[in-house]
């Protein structure tokens, strides 16, 4: 998990989301983030789509998907490290009212960037503070 803190990437090149000037301008803006480097950060992916390839029938699915970057490269996209946080089924396109259905989410996020999660870390033998953007 804190791979990223000394990636084994080649100066100019792009292999890892820790590469990307994003990344850095964060570090900078919130500079007390950085300091405990196991510290998570995720992507939360979401898209909707028709189960039944048929525009005429109105139906949606919105599964939401929580990515860790604090990842290797090679682990950091697969599957085994995406998380389906929740599965929004619906008669209609829910896309206006999303909000609705992640808001227990965003709680638990809040949670996590605001104050934090005691977390045990087993390679190094002790509990620390943990937080997530």
């Amino acid at each position: 998990m804190v791979w990223h803190k000394n990636p084994a990437t080649q100066p100019g090149q792009l292999t890892h989301p820790s590469d990307v000037e994003a990344w850095k301008h964060f570090d900078r803006t919130y500079e007390s983030f950085p300091v405990e480097p196991r510290n998570v950060r995720l992507g939360l992916c979401v898209d909707g789509f028709n189960p039944y390839s048929n525009a005429v029938r109105k139906y949606s699915v919105w599964p939401i998907v929580i990515c860790v970057y604090n990842l290797p490269t090679h682990l950091c996209m697969t599957k085994s490290y995406m998380f389906l946080s929740c599965v929004i089924p619906g008669p209609n396109n829910l896309k206006n009212m999303i909000d609705v259905f992640l808001q227990p989410l965003i709680d638990e996020l809040r949670t996590l960037w605001d104050e934090g999660v005691d977390t045990y870390d087993i390679h190094a033998n002790q509990t620390f503070k943990m937080r997530a953007a």
